[in-house]
């Protein structure tokens, strides 16, 4: 084979093939640190949310100490117009359900010792005081049970705080106010002037009582009043046997009147005057508590419901039952 033969076989072999380097994008280092800056603040944003979390946690959460700590004072908040059903707490109102379960679950809790009622209500309905008063006489039975008044703590709400072991008052909290109204509306001017009518049928007298399309005839309020004085004569009950009074003395104090938490105790109504930390320390001292007691709160606020609002939100049940109580016809009641 000479010089032309091998050159030809090379010339007819396939060259092998190395393909060029791809060109770098000259904006490829800026995204490559615009990615690295990103991951950073959101990991710095993170951290940041964390570290606000377990502040609020630490502020508004359940300061339980160790899970075998034995030197507990419950704390149950009993905050606005006090009724009952499932409402959330948010709205200005102590649902007596929501109460009642705290009140249970702090007795049934064999490491608290003692249970202290912060109370800051104008009162509220009878029959939502009667739940609250229920669970505060089964958890007597196991621990000492005291209450801390705040601003107000009148009508319904000294219902509840009556049977309790001890009543702590700021000098000028307002209380007392022992006693029950029930309120009826009348727009019969309003429908007359707006050309409304109503026809009713009834299968009694006393079925449409309360419609505000009409006022009370005589006889219902006759009627009104005997249920007034039922209901009436129950809180002066509770108030005589839980305050070591007689009948005769509680009702003289009994005429709606509101007291200042220096004159309640001077009238019996009220053991002594203090601040919510004086509650604490004398519930820990009625549940034998050596040392500094352990505070933990059953139903502060929660902080999803800080961040985010009502764990329950405002739900089509809580809006309906809220319209029943101001738009019942059969008026409302309250203490």
């Amino acid at each position: 084979m000479d010089y032309q033969d091998i050159n030809q076989t090379e010339l007819n072999e396939k060259p092998e093939y190395f393909p060029p380097d791809k060109p770098v994008p000259k904006n490829s280092h800026r995204k490559e640190s615009s990615v690295t800056r990103g991951f950073v603040y959101l990991l710095a944003v993170l951290v940041l949310m964390i570290i606000i979390a377990g502040s609020l946690l630490a502020i508004f959460g359940d300061s339980g100490g160790l899970p075998m700590d034995s030197n507990k004072v419950s704390v149950i908040y009993v905050q606005g117009t006090m009724i009952t059903g499932n409402i959330p707490g948010d709205l200005g109102y102590a649902s007596s359900e929501d109460i009642s379960k705290s009140i249970q679950d702090a007795a049934d809790n064999k490491n608290v010792k003692a249970i202290v009622l912060r109370v800051n209500s104008p009162g509220g309905s009878p029959a939502a005081a009667q739940e609250i008063v229920t669970e505060i006489k089964k958890a007597k039975e196991k621990k000492p049970v005291v209450v801390s008044m705040g601003d107000v703590a009148a009508s319904a709400a000294y219902y509840i705080s009556a049977p309790t072991d001890r009543i702590i008052a700021n000098p000028d909290t307002m209380t007392g106010s022992i006693g029950v109204i029930w309120l009826f509306e009348n727009r019969s001017a309003f429908y007359e002037e707006e050309g409304i009518e109503f026809y009713v049928a009834k299968s009694g007298e006393f079925k449409d009582m309360g419609g505000d399309w009409r006022g009370l005839t005589d006889a219902e309020k006759n009627y009104s009043d005997q249920v007034i004085q039922e209901v009436f004569q129950r809180f002066v009950n509770e108030v005589a046997q839980s305050r070591n009074m007689s009948q005769e003395d509680v009702k003289a104090l009994a005429d709606g009147r509101v007291y200042t938490g220096s004159r309640a105790v001077e009238l019996g109504l009220v053991d002594e005057t203090g601040n919510f930390y004086d509650a604490i320390n004398i519930a820990a001292e009625l549940g034998n508590i050596e040392g500094k007691p352990t505070v933990v709160y059953e139903n502060k606020p929660t902080l999803s419901r800080l961040l985010f609002g009502s764990e329950e939100g405002m739900g089509d049940q809580s809006k309906m039952f809220l319209r029943y109580l101001f738009e019942s016809p059969f008026g409302k009641i309250m203490a």
